[in-house]
């Protein structure tokens, strides 16, 4: 089978499997002022939980990282400091959590969007130490509702020229490919410029979260 066909087949089956997983979570955050929802997907990595919320034209993903003290299977209740989305897990980060007594975990937030398509341009942000929390709480349901503001660090980030001519037309068809898995499954798909043939610009500024919450059902 050629590979262009498997993988159309393979994404056919996906998007069958996808559609036949309820969804029943929700996420709403206003992003510099404009809201945003979606039905984010959960994932559980060791001890960390990840939750990817993403929608399409434009492409835009929100990630939220919750990372708790203790080797648990799920997520806890509880407050989570918000910590630089690039050094996460570092020493001193954890030292933070422990001593001060008040935090169950870490976390981390980032936000991609397409600002020019197909993924030739992006506005990333991601969250610094700040200071700043994810409260989680239980609901009666076992269900988990979360809330968050923040500022993130934005940086702006552009195709190189070579990775745009030299990638020619497989380059444009792993984005669309990316982009149908990503709106098939719900979960991001080569979203993230960095290190994938992008350069990022001077221009920084800040992304605002406000109003955030989250949503997910855990049976």
């Amino acid at each position: 089978m050629k590979p262009l066909s498997a993988l159309l087949l393979w994404l056919v089956s996906a998007t069958a499997v996808c559609a036949q997983i309820e969804n029943n979570n929700t996420l709403s955050v206003q992003i510099d002022g404009k809201e945003y929802k979606t039905a984010p997907r959960r994932v559980m990595i060791g001890n960390v939980w990840w939750i990817t919320a993403n929608t399409d034209k434009p492409d835009r993903s929100l990630r939220i990282w919750l990372g708790g003290n203790t080797n648990v299977d799920q997520l806890q209740e509880g407050t989570y400091l918000v910590v630089d989305a690039d050094r996460p897990d570092t020493r001193e980060n954890r030292q933070k959590v422990e001593s001060m007594g008040k935090y169950t975990g870490l976390a981390a937030i980032k936000y991609v969007e397409e600002t020019r398509a197909p993924r030739m341009e992006y506005h990333v942000g991601k969250s610094q130490n700040n200071d700043e929390v994810i409260t989680v709480k239980k609901g009666a349901d076992g269900s988990l509702t979360a809330t968050f503001s923040g500022n993130l660090a934005g940086s702006y980030w552009k195709e190189k020229a070579g990775a745009t001519v030299f990638g020619g037309v497989g380059r444009l068809m792993n984005k669309m490919e990316d982009k149908v898995i990503t709106k098939a499954s719900g979960y991001d798909s080569g979203i993230d410029p960095e290190g994938n043939g992008y350069r990022r610009g001077d221009k920084t500024d800040q992304i605002v979260l406000t109003n955030g919450t989250f949503m997910l059902k855990m049976k």
